[in-house]
């Protein structure tokens, strides 16, 4: 080598590395792959590491395309009418970004044209500009040209921090980096709020569980499961009891207890929701029968001990009735059956139905037990392109009328 260059030590087994004198002067040589070092293979923790970011960023891709559809839709609808009767459907896009959007609009028109030669361009309705754009010069036209969206959007403040709380989750999954749980829940309800400010129909509600955009998108998967809890406590993190029953004009419930109702939901709560209208069917396990006893030697309690907590939740929900004008929209019965699950089903026969559903199990109480979520509604279970009869929901109504018709009223 010259005197001014770097001098790299010769590898073993290469030319140089024995002296020989085969190789041309001043080359360099190379080490052979398995004198690098380098471990190509994941371990199980890296496996899991690897899995746990493909789901938080397939999660919040399904959220950044739905937002990002959903804008495109209201910057067509809006700016299109204004600037494509003037400048033409391929170039309304252009006049639209003005100046100080000339250089992002014309990369978005170049990459349509290599779309268009390469067949990228699989639905004839994206070989357009438009379709082009990212999320930020989504944004730009909109803000742009507020006054022409300002009446029919209420507030750019609010839309605009929320298109800021979604770009941190954007730029992350554009670029595949690692997503915390934390940016992504903020992510989600981001998008969720700004599905509601652009006006989208199916939008996820404020009140009771929002419907997920991954559920929408892949919940025949799951039957209508949409929620499963270890136990009582968490499913109430998520879904207080003020929220569950809180907008209920429909209330079924069997069970031994029905603690979650009776023990978490006040007589003047329940009174309120009963003059708004709200009718209910209450199934408690009869405290006398011998179902209550065998319960009571499967958790290993004192005899008696839940015969009683049952006769004292029925005589706090007889008393609740009996404040009540119409004492008929507000029913309890008992039934002397084996209990099999507790289940609570909240505007079963509408749209909006939501059910929580317990298994009891033979040394677990109530509090403990599993919990599954389920969505009602109506929404058939889908299997192979075709269209099966029905959810769990349904199931659990269906026996929750069953146990209904053989059980008898409570005076």
């Amino acid at each position: 080598m010259s005197s001014g260059g770097l001098e790299l030590p010769p590898g073993d087994g290469v030319p140089g590395g024995d002296g020989s004198t085969d190789a041309p002067p001043g080359a360099v040589s190379l080490a052979r792959p398995m004198e690098i070092g380098a471990e190509l293979d994941w371990n199980a923790d890296a496996w899991s590491e690897v899995r746990t970011r493909a789901r938080r960023a397939g999660r919040a891709y399904i959220w950044l395309n739905l937002v990002e559809q959903r804008l495109r839709a209201v910057v067509a609808a809006v700016l299109r009418p204004v600037y494509e009767p003037v400048h033409g459907e391929d170039e309304w896009v252009v006049a639209a970004a003005g100046p100080a959007g000339q250089e992002w609009v014309q990369r978005a028109a170049a990459v349509r044209e290599v779309s268009r030669r390469k067949g990228y361009l699989l639905d004839p309705a994206d070989d357009n500009v438009l379709s082009f754009l990212t999320l930020p010069q989504l944004r730009e036209l909109l803000v742009q040209h507020w006054p022409c969206f300002e009446p029919y959007l209420d507030d750019r403040r609010d839309l605009e921090l929320a298109l800021d709380e979604l770009e941190v989750a954007r730029n992350v999954v554009s670029r595949n980096r690692a997503l915390s749980e934390t940016v992504l829940a903020q992510a989600e309800r981001a998008s969720a709020r700004l599905l509601n400010i652009l006006g989208s129909g199916g939008a996820p509600s404020a009140d009771r569980l929002p419907i997920d955009a991954v559920e929408d998108l892949v919940g025949d998967r799951y039957a209508d499961v949409i929620g499963v809890h270890p136990d009582r406590v968490r499913l109430q993190r998520q879904l207080p009891v003020e929220d569950l029953f809180g907008s209920a004009r429909r209330l079924d419930a069997v069970g031994i207890g029905l603690n979650l109702l009776v023990q978490n939901y006040s007589g003047r709560r329940l009174i309120r929701l009963a003059e708004a209208g709200c009718r209910a069917r209450l199934l408690f396990l009869n405290p006398a029968s011998s179902a209550v006893r065998r319960r009571e030697r499967e958790l290993g309690i004192k005899k008696g001990e839940m015969s009683r907590s049952v006769e004292m939740n029925i005589m706090h929900m007889r008393r609740v009735r009996d404040r009540l004008r119409d004492t008929a929209a507000f029913e309890i019965r008992v039934f002397d059956e084996t209990p099999r699950f507790t289940a609570y089903l909240v505007n079963g026969d509408g749209s909006d139905g939501l059910a929580v559903v317990q298994s009891y199990l033979r040394k677990a109480r109530g509090m403990e037990a599993p919990v599954l979520v389920l969505r009602g509604g109506g929404r058939n279970v889908v299997r192979d392109g075709r269209e099966q009869e029905h959810g769990l929901f349904e199931t659990y109504r269906e026996e929750f009328e069953g146990v209904w018709a053989d059980s008898r009223p409570v005076s």
